[in-house]
């Protein structure tokens, strides 16, 4: 299937994951508009220019009027829903903002796609938080949503909404939920990968939040890019609306696996500075992708190691 010529609605556009999705977008000549909140100098789509090649209409998820007016003039025949707040320390401290920007961000772009009509395809981007803590692993998708903390009920809020948009008005909408996604543009340093890379190019310890046994997925950004452009994929084509689908490397790391994994491609070694003050967090989350695998014939294209080698050669140009 080709994206030339097809006229696509991104939200979070600038942000690591929106990047690498819109810039795929537009190399398969896709006529991209995309919700732009803020320009942040690290995006990889501002860095490389190609956000002067997109319709960009500035404003904010929570501001509905603006939504219904975009998606009124844009004739889109596919929505890729990204923008959102993706901290979780962020929630914790201010939970109200998040959750505005995220549940009724949600529900305003889905009730505007519901009014306009005629869109095929309503990829949302959602979150392995969205399960909440499990003691079964790994995560399958018919688990139940339960997330407990202000983060992960903000993930677990937009997947019910979204599902319920499909049920209720039979939108062609799917969910993804993906493991910890790591790539170019990400300055968030309070983010393991990031913050390991910088630390240890910049001569200082890497911190380590938790205890630095704590397990994750770690998924390169342009697999995850690809796993949403094949999910609406598969909705243009009438399939799998209404479906969440799990994307992940399927090969767990704990988090003192994943910075020596980081030191290993930087010939670099500092003993990590493990603090123990991480709050709310899941101890131990991953995911089972072979849904994902049967229906979407999605699978990673990129190794640990060759995810981090691109991911490194762009901090070390940054900064």
């Amino acid at each position: 299937m080709t994206w030339n010529r097809r006229r696509v609605f991104v939200t979070g556009a600038t942000g690591v994951i929106g990047s690498a999705l819109t810039r795929q977008l537009i190399a398969e000549g896709a006529d991209v508009s995309a919700l732009i909140f803020e320009r942040p100098d690290g995006s990889d789509l501002v860095r490389s220019g190609d956000i002067n090649k997109i319709k960009q209409i500035d404003g904010r998820l929570e501001d509905g009027p603006l939504l219904d007016k975009t998606l009124t003039a844009g004739n889109f025949e596919a929505v890729f829903h990204l923008g959102a707040q993706a901290l979780v320390e962020s929630a914790l401290t201010d939970p109200v903002a998040t959750f505005e920007t995220n549940i009724k961000g949600t529900y305003n772009l889905l009730d505007a796609c519901r009014k306009v009509g005629g869109i095929k395809a309503i990829v949302v981007a959602s979150s392995d938080k969205a399960y909440g803590a499990k003691d079964a692993l790994p995560y399958t998708e018919d688990m139940a949503l339960e997330g407990r903390f202000p983060y992960e009920v903000s993930k677990s809020c937009t997947d019910l909404i979204s599902l319920a948009y499909h049920r209720t008005y039979a939108l062609p909408v799917a969910v993804t939920r993906c493991g910890n996604v790591y790539g170019p543009g990400d300055l968030n340093w309070s983010r393991i990968v990031p913050g390991t890379i910088k630390s240890l190019l910049t001569g200082e310890r890497p911190v380590i939040r938790s205890d630095g046994k704590f397990k994750r997925d770690y998924i390169f950004v342009k697999d995850i890019a690809a796993a949403y452009l094949q999910t609406a994929e598969a909705l243009l084509d009438g399939r799998c609306a209404g479906e969440a689908f799990n994307f992940a490397a399927e090969a767990p790391l704990n988090v003192l696996e994943i910075v020596e994994a980081i030191s290993t491609a930087l010939n670099v070694s500092l003993e990590p500075d493990i603090r123990h003050t991480a709050k709310h967090e899941i101890r131990d989350q991953y995911l089972d992708c072979s849904k994902a695998r049967e229906a979407l014939a999605w699978k990673p294209g990129y190794t640990l190691e060759d995810g981090l080698a691109e991911t490194i050669a762009w901090y070390k140009d940054y900064l």
